[in-house]
């Protein structure tokens, strides 16, 4: 490329010079103002088909649900009329002869009203009246440990149940009412309903059937770029 000399310009010359390195500018400012409007076009029209796409595998994820669910509702309910009983489980399993299994069955969130802290308390005072020698100190620790709450401020059931168990070993009015405050404090509540489903591999391995959008694999031979995620 000829560098050009401005002072070996005429001023009509500069003043075309400037023109066509403005226009130049615009021209490349205008180009990259419709590549960016190209690719937010590019965006919505992918947006909007895939969304459709997903609200059809929502839609149909939610009838086999239905399905399934009435189905082996209806295989429960023979269960209980045969055997006249009903379990109170919270899942069932159900297995064909090559060991495929299907499980319902519905989740938990665990919960506990006002009176939790009533009866922590009251474990709390059983703690303080105990004598300071070794043992009695270790079982403070011990208990310290199953008054711990999680996150969301609760206590977790197995740990209720071992405070039970320690409140029938210590045989302490103190400690059974405690215990007993926060057993009647427990007020679980009924998340989701759940379907699970195994299969047998070629080797004799069971495997999960994946659900969920998440969780289920790419196709065989499908190249997953991950380096955009770099």
């Amino acid at each position: 490329m000829n560098e050009i000399e401005l002072d070996q310009l005429s001023p009509e010359q500069i003043e075309e010079l400037e023109a066509n390195i403005a226009a130049k500018k615009l021209a490349e400012k205008n180009a990259k103002k419709q590549e960016i409007m190209n690719y937010k076009s590019l965006v919505k029209e992918t947006v909007s088909n895939h969304i459709v796409l997903l609200a059809n595998v929502s839609s149909i994820l939610s009838d086999v649900k239905a399905k399934i669910y009435g189905s082996l509702a209806t295989v429960i309910e023979l269960k209980q009329e045969l055997f006249g009983a009903k379990s109170g489980q919270q899942s069932h399993t159900f297995s064909d002869d090559e060991g495929n299994s299907i499980t319902i069955g519905w989740r938990t969130i665990d919960k506990y009203d006002d009176t939790l802290d009533m009866g922590i308390d009251l474990v709390k005072q059983f703690m303080s009246s105990l004598a300071t020698d070794e043992k009695s100190a270790k079982l403070v620790r011990y208990l310290e440990q199953l008054l711990k709450k999680d996150s969301k401020g609760n206590l977790k059931p197995n740990r209720v149940v071992e405070l039970l168990n320690t409140a029938e070993e210590e045989n302490s009015e103190l400690l059974t009412g405690g215990v007993d405050i926060i057993l009647k404090s427990y007020k679980p509540i009924r998340s989701v309903i759940f379907i699970e489903a195994e299969i047998i591999d070629n080797q004799g391995k069971k495997q999960s059937i994946p659900l969920s959008i998440t969780s289920v694999d790419f196709p065989q031979g499908f190249d997953a770029n991950f380096d955009v995620f770099k």
